[in-house]
């Protein structure tokens, strides 16, 4: 295909110089071949390229140079312009591809420090968040193995658990999120989906985690069903709130709200807090990241999450600041809806 591309272009080249060769020299003509060869050699490989070079090169001689129509050139000047233009032109392809190839092996080493450096920095936030939950579940089964608690002790340490092993699962769902999302392995299952019903399901979940949040919501029972990864997007809100429940004081309200606007299904969570700084918001949804000088308790990977899932719905996810306090991300993705009486008849 590349050989076929850089052929037509360099007919292409020749027939408008061909046409044109009653005002333009056979001097410039060369010059134009040899830039159409250069432009060649900064896009293809270096078999297309030396092809183009050899073939411009016998164009030049049989259309260009006198006697027109034949290879036989006659004035030493022109055997040396044909000969330099062989040399320049082979010389500048394999000069031009010994260039692009340096440049990608530069750009592959700098992807493999870069993915070397978010490994090391993965491994690092997790020997801290996997190895706070772990502690704490064995630190808990240790004691429970004494059999010296009161119900209520018991009672408490069974609920340590129960969080240190949200958390650790939570922990373990990011990483094989974002590995789907690395790996292009993630397929949308889209199906009906009770946008009211999800979000209850996500609150149910993380309600023991929220660590004095208030989580708020209330439905809006005049929404349609939307077509949606189901599955997804409640990982999207459920990483949002986390988010907000990690990064907010305590006492704070979190706020879920879904509508429908023209076809898009748009949930948004908000909360009364601190809000984002204005020079970090543009770094938020990178992997990693966490806001500086903030408590522990994330892997800086949960917004990345979001934006994936939400992007691999065509949809869109966005940070700002409220009025007031706090802070404000939206989800807007388009969707197919229905209402009941419309899908009974489906």
């Amino acid at each position: 295909m590349q050989c076929f591309i850089s052929i037509t272009v360099v007919f292409i080249v020749s027939i408008i110089c061909f046409f044109s060769s009653k005002f333009v020299d056979y001097r410039i003509t060369a010059l134009i071949l040899l830039m159409s060869v250069s432009i060649i050699a900064m896009l293809f490989d270096i078999i297309p390229v030396v092809l183009t070079a050899l073939l411009s090169g016998l164009i030049l001689n049989f259309f260009f140079i006198q006697p027109l129509f034949t290879f036989h050139i006659t004035n030493t000047e022109d055997i040396l312009l044909f000969l330099i233009y062989i040399i320049i032109a082979l010389v500048n392809a394999v000069l031009t591809f010994k260039i692009r190839e340096a440049e990608s092996k530069a750009r592959d080493k700098e992807e493999k420090e870069k993915t070397i450096k978010l490994y090391n920095t993965l491994l690092n936030s997790l020997s801290h968040e996997l190895r706070t939950p772990i502690s704490t579940i064995i630190g808990a089964v240790d004691t429970l193995k004494e059999n010296k608690l009161s119900d209520t002790n018991k009672s408490e340490l069974l609920e340590e658990i129960d969080k240190a092993s949200s958390r650790l699962n939570r922990q373990v769902e990011n990483l094989l999120n974002m590995s789907r999302l690395e790996t292009g392995m993630l397929q949308l299952k889209q199906d009906w989906c009770d946008i009211n019903e999800l979000i209850y399901t996500v609150i149910q979940k993380i309600t023991p985690l929220a660590d004095n949040h208030t989580i708020s919501f209330t439905p809006d029972e005049q929404l349609p069903l939307f077509k949606l990864d189901a599955g997804l997007m409640e990982e999207v809100i459920q990483n949002l709130v986390t988010n907000a429940i990690l990064y907010t004081p305590k006492n704070t309200i979190i706020k879920i709200e879904a509508s429908h606007q023209s076809d898009h299904c748009v949930v948004s969570v908000s909360d009364n807090g601190t809000g984002f700084p204005e020079n970090e918001m543009q770094f938020a949804f990178d992997k990693f990241y966490r806001v500086p000088n903030t408590k522990t308790g994330g892997s800086g990977l949960g917004l990345s999450i979001v934006k994936g899932f939400v992007e691999a719905h065509n949809g869109t996810v966005t940070l700002k600041n409220n009025a007031d306090s706090g802070a404000q991300f939206t989800v807007i993705i388009p969707s197919q809806t229905s209402y009941l009486n419309y899908l009974k008849n489906e």
